[in-house]
């Protein structure tokens, strides 16, 4: 069932949404050659914990920490650990916020030092195919058109789209519905509606689409070792507009030089 939101529920959604923009950019200050994803996780938890939200990765379904951490050739629910980035590495960073009873979901992958031109490509294509989802997410409009639009855009760049993950609805809880995949047919899937909250969120692969899961559960990989890039905003129908509640400009200001 799709919950759609009343102007007031949106309102507050726009609070969560502001906390967690905030927070990818203050991340965005440490992120750097020699820095552990541990570091960065407990730098993202006391930061949200400081302004009054809640780490809502924390703890969900058994999930150790408030950011999933995606190290190049991880896709998505990567843990923090020891692990530390390395220069030309690339590193997602996906997070939840709950603020006020309801939720905001958004994911920024970053530059590690200085990239090489294919990493850097294979991010600016997925940064650019949320852009091209979030403008076919017109009100009216289907979510196969979102997904469609995405898929397109970067296969026409010969990219290839993880299908088992996918975006999805958000508000008083973190997975709603609908579902919003990265690959499909215009014209297919439920409609985009006044008071629809969603999550669009390319997942982008520079080889194969396959991917694997690790023991834990929870860490999806590339099959093939190469880089997947990833990149989420959370999106609201308002009326007769789209809006985007979350924002990378926060992450802008913290790194003008080095924004993808």
């Amino acid at each position: 069932m799709i919950y759609l939101k009343t102007p007031e529920e949106i309102e507050t959604m726009r609070i969560p949404a502001q906390l967690i923009s905030q927070t990818l950019g203050e991340l965005a200050k440490w992120i750097q050659p020699g820095v552990s994803t541990r570091k960065l996780d407990t730098i993202a938890r006391e930061f949200i914990l400081d302004n009054g939200g809640k780490p809502a990765c924390l703890g969900y379904e058994g999930f150790p920490a408030t950011l999933c951490i995606e190290v190049n050739e991880t896709v998505v629910h990567g843990f923090p650990s020891d692990r530390i980035l390395m220069d030309g590495d690339i590193v997602g960073i996906d997070t939840v916020v709950e603020k006020n009873g309801f939720m905001a979901d958004m994911c920024y992958t970053f530059a590690v030092g200085t990239l090489s031109p294919e990493k850097e490509a294979l991010c600016r294509t997925t940064k650019e195919s949320l852009y091209i989802g979030i403008e076919a997410a017109k009100p009216g409009a289907r979510i196969g058109d979102i997904s469609n639009a995405v898929q397109t855009y970067c296969e026409k760049r010969n990219y290839s789209m993880v299908r088992e993950m996918t975006g999805h609805g958000i508000g008083r809880r973190m997975h709603e519905s609908p579902e919003v995949p990265n690959y499909g047919r215009r014209g297919i899937g439920p409609r985009l509606q006044n008071g629809m909250v969603i999550c669009i969120e390319p997942m982008v692969n520079m080889g194969s689409r396959n991917i694997v899961i690790a023991p834990n559960g929870w860490e999806c990989r590339t099959r093939d070792g190469k880089p997947s890039a990833h990149y989420e905003h959370t999106v609201a129908i308002v009326g007769d507009s789209t809006e985007v509640l979350t924002t990378f400009d926060y992450i802008q200001q913290a790194i003008p030089d080095k924004f993808i």
